[in-house]
């Protein structure tokens, strides 16, 4: 029920949204259905993908359970076990977490900043971000557009894995500091 809710119940919504706050003329033909129709989409995988993946693990569970091993401790254990990779909670762990994390925004991020850069640097009025993001296109190919990748993935990566790694290791102190203090003595 969750996913069809939220795709449909906010369809109308976004479109609206979509045509009252476009900068460029859009109406309501088939550029902002299909804009609204991809937003509430992606919304509703957000909403409901968990609870389809924590509802097949009960069935496995359930279905497991006729051996007498059970896969689940709770809906805790349910939850986030498909999605740690069988991970502990530990620096490797969250080494490796920001590290994908930086990889993956670099090859998000650098295209924007590239073109960005670019076209700071042209003289103005010489063409738009879009005709620049073309013109690298067409003369350089899409190489183009990671030129300096390394520099700012070892840039936003060492950034990334103190922060990460840091803020964790600080979190789990802080917790067991928290249970001591909590468990009778």
């Amino acid at each position: 029920m969750s996913f069809p809710s939220v795709r449909i119940g906010l369809y109308d919504s976004m479109k609206h949204l979509f045509i009252s706050q476009s900068h460029f003329y859009l109406n309501a033909g088939i550029g902002s259905r299909l804009m609204a129709g991809c937003t509430t989409g992606a919304m509703a995988v957000a909403f409901a993908q968990p609870t389809d993946v924590v509802k097949v693990q009960f069935q496995a569970q359930v279905r497991g359970a006729e051996g007498g091993v059970k896969r689940y401790s709770g809906r805790h254990d349910i939850c986030c076990t498909p999605t740690r990779l069988h991970f502990n909670n530990n620096l490797p762990c969250h080494f490796t977490a920001a590290f994908s994390a930086d990889f993956i925004t670099t090859i998000v991020a650098s295209p924007v900043d590239v073109v960005k850069t670019r076209f700071m640097n042209c003289s103005a009025g010489k063409y738009s971000a879009i005709n620049c993001a073309v013109t690298m296109m067409r003369n350089e190919g899409p190489k183009a557009f990671y030129k300096g990748f390394m520099p700012s993935f070892l840039r936003l990566g060492s950034w990334n894995i103190v922060m990460f790694v840091t803020y964790e290791q600080i979190k789990i102190h802080v917790m067991r500091s928290q249970q001591s203090w909590e468990s009778p003595i």
